[in-house]
C-alpha cells in the first residue's frame, strides 16, 4: 500500500469529519486512533479484515488500554469504516468496553471556598475564572473563551458560545458571582476577552486555568484527587438550554 494512497485516505477522513462539524480536538483523536490501528496492521487500514479488527481489539485489551481509550478508538474506527470507507459491515465486529463505576470525588463547601480563596494572582482573574466554572458549571475551554459582553447582568445569564458540540447555551449567573466579576472588572478593566492572556488579544488557555486550579488546591491543602472538571459538576441544574 503506497504512502500516497494512505495520505489520500487520511485527507478524505478529515473532510468527512469537517462535513459533520467535528471539532479539531475530536478530529486529531480520530486520526491518532486510525494511525495506531494502521501501525498494528502494518499496512493501510482500509484493507483490514473482520478477523484483523478482532485481533486489534484483543491486542488493546492485552496491552492494558483503559476502557475510555479503548472506546475512543472504537468510535474512531466506526467512523472510519462506516463513513470514510463505506464498510458498514465492519461495525458489527466492534465491541465497546464497559467502564468501571467509580465514586466521584467530592469537595465540601468549605474546601471549595478555601480553594477559590487560594487562587493565584495577581489580582482576581483566576479566582473569578474558577468561580465561574464552579458557580455556573462551565468547562475550562468555555470559561477561557468568555467575552466581557457574554455577562448579562440584566437577565443574570452567561452566554456560552459554541460550547460542547458547537452549541450555544446560557448559564445562570448568581448575585454573588456577579459581585465578584464586577470587582474583577473594576480592577483589571478587561476589553474583549473576559480573561485575557499574553498577549491580551488572546484569552487564557485551558491549560493555564487547570494549572491555576492545581496551584489553588495545593495552597488550600486539599489532598483529594479533584480536578477542574470535578469542580464544574457540583450543581447539575445550574445550566439551561438556550436558543
Amino acid at each position: 500500500m503506497t504512502e500516497e494512497k494512505t495520505t489520500r485516505l487520511r485527507e478524505r477522513m478529515i473532510e468527512d469529519m469537517r462535513i459533520r462539524g467535528m471539532g479539531d480536538k475530536a478530529q486529531k483523536g480520530h486520526i491518532r486512533a486510525i494511525k495506531d490501528f494502521a501501525a498494528f496492521l502494518r499496512r493501510s487500514p482500509d484493507t483490514a479484515t473482520p478477523e484483523e479488527l478482532r485481533a486489534y481489539q484483543l491486542h488493546m485489551t492485552n496491552a492494558g488500554v483503559t476502557p475510555s481509550s479503548f472506546n475512543a478508538r472504537i468510535i474512531a474506527l466506526r467512523f472510519f469504516f462506516g463513513i470514510t470507507c463505506g464498510r458498514e459491515e465492519m461495525k458489527r465486529c466492534m465491541q465497546f468496553q464497559r467502564k468501571p463505576q467509580k465514586l466521584p470525588v467530592v469537595l465540601s463547601v468549605e474546601e471549595v471556598a478555601d480553594l477559590l480563596a487560594a487562587a493565584p494572582g495577581p489580582g482576581l482573574k483566576y479566582r473569578a475564572a474558577l468561580s465561574i466554572s464552579y458557580g455556573a458549571g462551565l468547562r475550562a475551554s468555555e470559561v477561557c473563551h468568555l467575552k466581557v459582553t457574554d455577562i448579562d447582568s440584566e437577565r443574570m445569564l452567561i452566554h456560552v458560545e459554541e460550547g460542547k458540540g458547537g452549541k450555544d447555551r446560557k448559564a445562570m449567573l448568581s448575585p454573588g458571582l456577579l459581585d465578584l466579576l464586577r470587582d474583577y472588572w473594576r480592577a483589571a478593566r478587561p476589553r474583549g476577552w473576559l480573561f485575557p492572556g499574553q498577549p491580551k488579544i488572546n484569552p487564557i488557555s485551558p491549560r493555564q486555568l487547570n494549572r491555576a486550579f492545581t496551584s489553588a488546591k495545593h495552597m488550600a491543602g486539599i489532598a483529594k484527587p479533584a480536578t477542574l472538571h470535578t469542580l464544574r459538576h457540583y450543581l447539575p441544574c445550574r445550566t439551561m438550554s438556550g436558543n
